[in-house]
């Protein structure tokens, strides 16, 4: 990370503006539940192999949500890319933008992997990159404090379960896609 966070407060928010919190109520198997949930949005992310490095182009960032439930893994290693919020744009379009926004680099070209359901949708691209198409640092927007990490893809599957590395299950899916796609490893 590029700067230390300090002075972290958490407090609980009575009425939320940014997030969509609903009750649903069900009868399954004739029994009545209520569950409390809020509305996800769906997202993009991409796994970026850099050809010349032969490696992995990662974002590391902290996420709030992670802090307030485990403040000790609170900074954590991510595929890059963001919420499918831009109208009138594409899945694959908002991926570019993301990867230029957070990354550096324009890719031309990405490759669908899938789209996973974790609550929204979550489409997974795959691109490969080198230092020919870097336009810009990366680091993401200024409140993103994006730090930029090339994982060796010689040390990927010793990463995928380092439990002092948190990390989400789409990065560690996406790995076994290409150790299953695109490399004899």
């Amino acid at each position: 990370m590029r700067d230390k966070i300090t002075d972290i407060e958490v407090t609980k928010v009575k009425e939320p503006k940014n997030h969509d919190v609903f009750r649903v109520s069900y009868t399954q198997s004739g029994n009545r539940y209520t569950k409390e949930v809020g509305k996800s949005r769906d997202v993009v992310k991409v796994l970026l192999y850099h050809t010349q490095k032969d490696a992995f182009v990662l974002v590391k960032q902290f996420r709030a949500l992670v802090y307030v439930n485990h403040p000790d893994l609170a900074v954590r290693y991510e595929l890059c890319g963001g919420r499918e919020d831009k109208e009138g744009l594409s899945s694959e379009e908002i991926a570019k933008e993301e990867v230029v926004e957070e990354c550096g680099y324009e890719v031309k070209n990405l490759e669908k992997i899938t789209t996973l359901t974790t609550g929204g949708k979550m489409t997974l691209f795959y691109a490969e990159v080198d230092e020919s198409m870097k336009v810009d640092s990366g680091g993401g927007l200024e409140e993103e404090n994006i730090e930029l990490v090339y994982l060796p893809v010689s040390e990927a599957k010793e990463f995928m379960f380092d439990e002092s590395k948190p990390k989400r299950p789409a990065l560690m899916f996406c790995f076994c896609w290409f150790f299953s796609n695109r490399c004899n490893f």
